[in-house]
């Protein structure tokens, strides 16, 4: 272990629950969650930001937020046994399968710019994979879910950055222009599709050894990733707080291509432990990319989750002091109503409790699936 580490394990922002009392606040949660499916037929759990389309939430956030909230039920303890979990599983699938047919979703109709559909499809494909997975796929939807896997999964490829690689949601007007790659999207949309091959689905291994590739242009020699670039980032080290998510995402997705390494790895894990708290003065506040850092409250539990992820990666004897010091941040931001949010918006702790859960669930899921690129 790292003198960086030593030294930040000394400064825990309180004593963590024990495992019981977190895994009892966890089902809490997820009970309350369930509870706040939303939509015609109670199949939804949106994701909400400040960003809008026609006034309204877009329809990407829909799919995406509600495959995030289904995956995390399907991840965590007591799934199979909660006959409330399971039908709400259910009615989250036959949302997500139903949005291939979304016109707001197509490939055909993307114009590049501000266009969160790509996250969707990520997400989207995300989660069925995650069905797959675990076993976990609703009876009679098995025709269904094969279907809309293999058209998110066509259509992630299909949003790949022009010429560039890789994959953003905030790019230039036009489905062809180039772009900038961003530096947490892509490593979740590799993830995926390392996902998907590995379990018998048709990847293009050009798509992603040129995301990979579009991926190490965003990081730096000293483990800084750029929240976006298109040629090799220039960074300031003094920007690394915030920084610590993608950092944690992106390092995970590299080591799995065979891109990175442990020391790599442990250094992003060791950066969120130490820089924590500047992405908790961003949580839950308003505004997205303030200074100092830029950072947006959105990216707290994107950052927690990947962190514990990487985590997972480390040598066995590097773990437990790790999670516990994951834990014991993630029981501070516990809110008083029992749930996790790291936006204003009160729909929005759906999002932030599936992410809570998942990362504690990280030492028991499924290890994530690695890449190995054929000549």
């Amino acid at each position: 272990m790292s003198l960086t580490l030593l030294v930040s394990l000394l400064f825990v922002v309180g004593p963590g629950p024990c495992e019981q009392v977190l895994a009892s606040a966890i089902q809490e949660a997820l009970d309350r969650v369930v509870a706040m499916q939303e939509g015609e037929h109670s199949a939804e759990w949106p994701y909400e930001g400040v960003y809008r389309v026609g006034g309204k939430i877009p329809y990407a956030y829909r799919v995406g937020g509600t495959a995030i909230v289904a995956e995390s039920l399907v991840r965590t303890p007591g799934y199979a046994t909660s006959e409330a979990r399971v039908a709400a599983v259910r009615r989250a699938t036959e949302f997500v399968c139903a949005g291939v047919s979304e016109p707001l979703l197509q490939v055909s109709t993307y114009q590049g710019g501000y266009d969160v559909r790509a996250w969707a499809s990520c997400y989207g494909a995300r989660f069925l994979l995650a069905l797959a997975q675990y076993k976990a796929i609703p009876v009679g939807l098995e025709a269904q879910v094969a279907t809309s896997l293999a058209w998110y999964l066509d259509a992630l490829q299909k949003f790949e950055i022009p010429r560039v690689g890789g994959w953003n949601y905030a790019r230039d007007a036009g489905a062809e222009t180039p772009s900038a790659t961003s530096g947490f999207m892509t490593p979740v949309c590799l993830q995926t599709l390392f996902e998907a091959r590995a379990q018998g689905h048709a990847v293009d291994g050009a798509v992603v050894d040129r995301a990979l590739a579009a991926l190490e242009l965003c990081r730096t020699e000293d483990g800084n990733v750029a929240y976006s670039a298109k040629k090799q980032a220039r960074l300031d080290s003094k920007m690394i707080p915030g920084a610590v998510g993608r950092m944690c995402a992106s390092e995970t997705a590299l080591y799995l291509a065979g891109r990175s390494d442990t020391n790599s790895l442990r250094r992003a894990v060791e950066d969120f432990v130490t820089y924590w708290d500047v992405l908790e003065k961003r949580r839950a506040k308003t505004g997205t990319h303030l200074p100092p850092y830029g950072v947006a409250p959105y990216y707290f539990w994107f950052a927690h989750y990947h962190a514990a992820q990487a985590v997972e990666l480390l040598p066995q004897s590097e773990r437990d002091h790790l999670r516990e010091q994951l834990n014991a941040r993630l029981w501070q931001t516990r809110s008083s109503d029992g749930l996790w949010n790291d936006r204003v918006f009160a729909r929005s702790a759906a999002y932030g409790s599936a992410m809570a859960a998942m990362s504690v669930a990280m030492p028991k899921s499924f290890a994530p699936a690695a890449w190995k690129s054929t000549p």
